[in-house]
């Protein structure tokens, strides 16, 4: 996975962005107008998950319509089912480990 769709979602205000238009693509103005942010610092914040691919606008007369880039994210899964395998793999150790102490507490007790 490419780091820049990282870089694009770890500053607080573009993520914002990117949680709002989750719901629906939206405009520049409709993004001031949740946020309560003005103009300029949403265009900014957009820019960058633009670059990165996370984001997408449509021309519609003098307007942007931003949207999600469904392609970003699944990159993004992909790259995150790695490391929840290790995860998984380290309960299942857990498991293994609390079975094997609680077997050996009730060994203890029949005896």
């Amino acid at each position: 996975m490419e780091s820049k769709i990282l870089r694009a979602l770890a500053e607080p205000g573009r993520l914002q962005i990117v949680e709002i238009l989750r719901e629906d693509p939206l405009t520049v103005g409709d993004i001031v107008d949740r946020l309560h942010i003005r103009q300029p610092q949403v265009s900014k914040n957009l820019r960058v998950p633009h670059e990165a691919g996370v984001v997408e606008y449509k021309a519609d007369a003098n307007r942007r319509i931003y949207k999600l880039r469904p392609e970003a994210f699944k990159e993004l899964n992909l790259w995150l089912g790695q490391y929840s395998e290790l995860w998984e793999e380290s309960f299942e150790n857990l498991d293994g480990y609390l079975q094997d102490l609680q077997k050996g507490r009730n060994q203890k007790n029949d005896n």
